[in-house]
């Protein structure tokens, strides 16, 4: 009885589909992804495929059936291999591996160790594909031919194949927009476009950064640092070290913009802990006060408090150059003995989290595994903000001081859900649902600040401590006009929607009888050299674009990373000119110097940040490491 012949590409079949489905079963088995919709599934299954059409297809080009088999037995193992690296170092770290933690060799040791600890008998399973390949080529009789392909089923093969991806990124930038652009999170990441394609987005992103990195020699850094050391502002003689050796606590306020301080929403007040703060006599409120960050949102104001420079234009810092050197507050907070620490309950991976806070030198980052998240504790994206702060001020109490611990609140995130026992007050009555529940769950926020320094004052922390909050971005979009033009009574024009990126900004001394509301313009990027100023820390030799706000020569000028900017007499937004005063359009002329500067400073900050330009200073001496070599080598 004759042998049955399989059609010539029988193999390539077999090898797409078997990579494909076992692929799709590791996702489920071996990585702890959360699909929320039938959507996320969708995407979730047919991500690994338009990759592995391709580096399959490239076998159509081979004329020798030999040589093709084994091009799509060598693949199959390769892509065996890095799905299987991934599913390792998963079960350590939680995470997904990228191109820096490669080549961070301080992570060669931890690495090992673990993957050596991980690896099981079971783990046979991840080579299923390879297995299925060569039986397949052993025991079937595949129809042999010795010409190539014809080009136009070919051509048809990889459109197809493009058809493919094109289909997976409409579909994640329907449910995850502006994923590729924020790449804000690995694992999703990996779960909208697939691990192999994640690999290829990770060495491009990370290729871009080391090119603009290897191009530079230091020669930049001169002219920036001219510009940083004339605008720079002398701390108050008054104000420096009031808090020196305290405690620093700093708060993230998820999505608080101004608007609601000392506001109602239909007679009910929105934020009446805030509101008592800003007439508290140990607290500063700035009510002009404004977030100055782009795509990465919340890890860029991290960005901006840490460092003073602004966030890039096109993608998260924290994603995209986690492997430069930073001179960071934390940095200058450990020389002081502070034990510096970050507060979040949420995945490490989240922003890239694990690994810039590295780069920024932060000792300790107690992400959601440092929590115990009952039922009911968590919301939105990630663990409610009283219980968070509750465990956090129980984990500060332990904690060697003084000590710098950074809290990122979660609860007032978008789509700003609450449970209904947490609604304390009821909707707004808008066209925008995202608007009326923002009151509800900024009034949410606002009772666990209480409750966090309630907290801090039973725990005995609370009078040695220095306590800073800030907004750390919009939480009401554009999108919105319509309804916060009902709610505020006014049409939202350019110049309102500006006026809007104000965000609060609180410093509360306990016991020090210091505290005013402040109408001065600044942003966040005068965050860190107001804290250290205050805690007596000198920053006159830091590569620091922003100023201390109590210093007599701070200027009133914040500019804004997509160029716009306000100062105590102008703003500039849309591309026109009003007076601050009274919103009315003016001349551009009138804000052409402005937006010289504006310019000119984000240039700056770019050219710090994609050439790594601080690996050629001394924070120490203040002197440019390029200058020491030259007197070396004269």
């Amino acid at each position: 009885m004759r042998k049955k012949s399989w059609p010539t590409h029988s193999i390539l079949v077999l090898a797409i589909v078997a990579t494909w489905i076992k692929t799709y079963i590791v996702y489920h088995t071996s990585f702890d992804m959360k699909i929320e919709n039938i959507m996320q599934q969708v995407i979730l299954f047919i991500n690994p495929l338009s990759f592995i059409l391709f580096i399959y297809g490239i076998s159509l080009f081979f004329k020798n059936p030999k040589v093709k088999n084994r091009y799509i037995v060598i693949v199959s193992f390769i892509l065996s291999a890095v799905l299987y690296a991934n599913a390792v170092f998963y079960r350590f770290f939680t995470d997904f591996i990228t191109l820096p933690v490669l080549f961070q060799t301080s992570n060669f040791g931890d690495l090992g160790t673990s993957a050596a600890e991980s690896i099981y008998w079971s783990d046979i399973f991840y080579f299923t594909d390879v297995a299925i390949i060569i039986i397949a080529l052993k025991w079937l009789k595949i129809g042999e031919t010795t010409s190539v392909i014809k080009p136009a089923v070919r051509r048809a093969y990889f459109v197809l194949t493009a058809a493919i991806l094109f289909l997976n990124l409409g579909l994640s930038e329907i449910e995850r927009p502006q994923l590729l652009t924020r790449s804000f999170d690995r694992e999703m990441l990996v779960k909208n476009i697939g691990s192999y394609n994640y690999h290829l987005y990770d060495l491009y992103i990370q290729s871009k950064s080391h090119a603009q990195r290897a191009l530079a020699d230091g020669s930049e850094l001169v002219e920036v640092n001219n510009y940083v050391r004339s605008n720079q502002a002398e701390p108050n003689e008054e104000m420096f070290g009031v808090a020196k050796g305290r405690n620093l606590i700093v708060i993230s306020m998820e999505s608080l913009q101004n608007f609601v301080i000392n506001n109602d929403m239909n007679g009910h007040e929105v934020t009446p802990f805030l509101n008592s703060l800003t007439q508290d006599k140990d607290t500063y409120y700035f009510s002009n006060f404004y977030h100055q960050t782009g795509l990465g949102k919340t890890s860029d104001s991290e960005f901006l408090v840490e460092n003073s420079l602004y966030p890039l234009g096109g993608g998260a810092v924290f994603f995209t150059h986690s492997g430069n050197k930073f001179h960071s507050m934390s940095e200058s907070l450990n020389e002081q003995g502070y034990f510096t620490n970050v507060m979040h309950p949420n995945n490490k991976s989240f922003w890239n989290r694990d690994m810039m806070y590295q780069a920024l030198s932060i000792q300790k980052y107690y992400d959601v595994n440092s929590y115990v998240v009952n039922e009911g504790d968590a919301v939105n994206w990630g663990m409610k903000d009283i219980p968070f702060f509750e465990q956090s001020v129980s984990l500060m109490k332990e904690m060697p001081q003084p000590f710098y611990s950074r809290l990122i609140t979660l609860t007032n995130h978008y789509p700003f859900d609450l449970d209904e026992e947490d609604q304390l007050i009821p909707p707004y009555d808008s066209n925008s649902r995202t608007l009326n529940k923002y009151f509800q769950s900024v009034r949410y926020m606002d009772e666990a600040l209480k409750t966090l320094f309630d907290d801090l004052k039973e725990q005995g922390l609370y009078d040695n401590s220095i306590i800073v909050m800030y907004g750390d971005h919009y939480g009401i979009s554009e999108n919105h006009n319509k309804a916060m033009s009902q709610y505020l009574g006014k049409e939202i024009t350019p110049y309102e929607s500006a006026k809007l990126q104000r965000v609060p900004f609180f410093i509360h001394i306990p016991n020090s009888g210091k505290g005013e509301e402040i109408t001065e313009t600044a942003g966040q990027i005068d965050i860190r050299p107001t804290i250290l100023h205050l805690l007596g820390v000198e920053t006159a030799k830091d590569m620091q674009l922003g100023a201390d706000v109590f210093s007599n020569e701070h200027e009133e000028f914040v500019i804004f990373r997509n160029g716009g900017f306000v100062t105590d007499k102008l703003v500039f937004a849309n591309n026109a000119c009003y007076d601050n005063a009274t919103g009315e359009e003016i001349d551009i002329e009138s804000c052409q110097p402005y937006i010289d500067r504006t310019t000119q400073e984000l240039g700056y900050s770019d050219q710090i940040i994609n050439g790594d330009l601080l690996r050629f200073y001394d924070l120490k001496t203040g002197n440019l490491l390029i200058d020491q070599a030259e007197k070396k080598n004269p």
